[in-house]
């Protein structure tokens, strides 16, 4: 087993996260309305924090 891959995994693995949390928060913003958007980051930044066991 190459152990070089194995030290990556975390970071690749944090990379993965914080890419799925920039699509999340562009696809959020381009499809709500202005009135919507606080209410809408509010509850996505809820979720990011279940997902990274803040919560």
């Amino acid at each position: 087993m190459n152990l070089d891959l194995l030290a990556l995994a975390p970071i690749i693995g944090v990379m993965c996260t914080a890419l799925a949390a920039v699509l999340m928060v562009f696809i959020t913003t381009r499809a709500s309305r202005s009135a919507d958007l606080a209410q809408v980051l509010r509850a996505l930044a809820e979720v990011l924090r279940a997902i990274w066991g803040r919560r």
